[in-house]
């Protein structure tokens, strides 16, 4: 038996006698937590809780225990009741400091570690303090309380993603005639014929906001939107606007759009919007919610004029985006994009298919078999029938041509993938439809 563990075993007896004793139960639960074993470091503080609710030392102790298992919302509850105790201890602000770094809370993380250094300049965890940029050396440090220094030192360095020429038409993406027509009504048409929508009082630009299951080309339709006008087009990733430090992912999104505006017309994308514009009642912290007052901020044009910028923006999930995206005069076009019809899935056969060996394909009737299927999952089906026609080339040394029974056998081995998807929009359609948003879904199901 090793050193620590006739400790553990000398504790557990002591215990056994004394029960009560909450000293030695901390002490045993600390000698777990040196082994690594904190699940029995949390059983003895639990118990130590039961004999003892209120002892500042045994929930402290408990706090560390939860955050070393990833129990964040635990261990916050706990330091959030200790901190607000006159006489908490330093230690405890800096663990509410690592917790609220965690979360992604970096002002209050930076606030509550600097308190703890006034109380205690002993319990300075230099790790975190870089990390947050509290150190006794500011000037030698990349980060400033939160702040990474470059982000209000070099105001004038370029951010943001590339701006792109697309070569992609309306015509080289197969069906959804309704929402181009849509999207031509709103974007293309005012650029096209200025001195009509000036009569009428309208200026060119706007936004729609995209929606269906993944894979039916809400991006296509994007890029091909830029390219049927000849404008500019950014297409905004998670990556070029979220940033860790307090103000960075404001001020990223602030750049994109000037260089949107820099660059009109231009179309600005947003893929997978929900993640930038999430619902704020859902948010825990506050820099979420900045960057979507930001984010709406930008759509209304406050500081500068959108005229010319054309945003466009996709999800998967609209019932997870902020609902204020949807007021008038931002997303107010809020466009269905559902798997393609019999037509437009043999559109999309023809294009995949189109420049490669084939011998008198029958798209319709591929297409009639593939009910539901994205476009997305045509073009894995004409991948497959490739794929199986490839070995066949292998062997013989020439190229076989497709044929309508290869693209036949490949959509029997394959699902629709937008099955998922339909699941989940069913529910809120039929019991979160405010406003009547989702009346396309449920036109789609045949529900209404």
């Amino acid at each position: 038996m090793s050193e620590r563990d006739e400790l553990i075993a000398g504790l557990k007896s002591a215990l056994e006698v004394s029960p009560d004793n909450v000293p030695l139960r901390i002490q045993l639960a600390r000698a777990y937590c040196n082994l690594g074993r904190f699940p029995e470091a949390e059983l003895e503080l639990r118990e130590a809780l039961t004999r003892s609710p209120h002892h500042p030392q045994v929930t402290f102790t408990l706090a560390q225990v939860y955050m070393q298992q990833d129990k964040n919302s635990q261990a916050l509850v706990i330091v959030e009741s200790l901190t607000k105790k006159p006489d908490a201890p330093a230690a405890a602000h800096v663990l509410y400091a690592r917790l609220l770094f965690r979360e992604g809370d970096v002002p209050r993380a930076v606030a509550q570690y600097k308190l703890g250094l006034e109380l205690d300049p002993d319990v300075a965890d230099e790790e975190l303090g870089r990390t947050l940029g509290v150190t006794e050396d500011p000037d030698s440090s990349p980060v400033v309380e939160g702040r990474l220094r470059q982000g209000w030192e070099a105001e004038d360095s370029p951010v943001g993603p590339e701006v792109e020429r697309p070569k992609l038409t309306f015509s080289e993406i197969g069906g959804m005639d309704a929402v181009k027509e849509e999207i031509s009504l709103k974007i293309l048409y005012p650029l096209k014929h200025p001195e009509l929508y000036k009569a009428y009082g309208k200026t060119a630009g706007g936004g729609i906001l995209m929606y269906g299951p993944p894979g039916c080309g809400k991006t296509y339709l994007a890029r091909a939107t830029a390219g049927e006008i000849g404008a500019g087009f950014i297409a905004v990733g998670i990556n070029d606007v979220l940033d860790m430090w307090i103000g960075k992912s404001e001020r990223n999104l602030h750049e994109v759009f000037e260089q949107a505006r820099r660059n009109r017309p231009c179309v600005l994308f947003f893929d997978e919007v929900d993640a930038l514009g999430g619902r704020r009642s859902d948010m825990i912290s506050g820099s979420g919610r900045q960057l979507i007052n930001q984010f709406l901020s930008e759509m209304d044009g406050v500081s500068s004029s959108n005229e010319g910028v054309l945003i466009l923006a996709a999800t998967n999930a609209p019932w997870h985006v902020d609902p204020a995206f949807r007021r008038p005069g931002r997303f107010d076009r809020i466009l269905f994009v559902p798997p393609p019809d019999e037509a437009g899935r043999a559109a999309v056969l023809r294009l995949h298919c189109a420049g490669k060996p084939q011998e008198n394909l029958d798209f319709t009737s591929v297409a009639r078999k593939c009910d539901q299927f994205s476009g997305a999952d045509m073009k894995a089906i004409v991948d497959a029938a490739i794929e199986h026609r490839l070995r066949d080339a292998m062997k013989t040394g020439k190229p076989v041509p497709l044929q309508t029974r290869d693209l036949l056998d490949a959509a029997k081995g394959l699902k629709p993938s937008t099955r998922e998807w339909f699941a989940s929009a069913r529910n809120y359609a039929l019991y979160s439809n405010q406003g009547g948003i989702y009346d396309d879904v449920l036109k789609y199901l045949k529900l209404s």
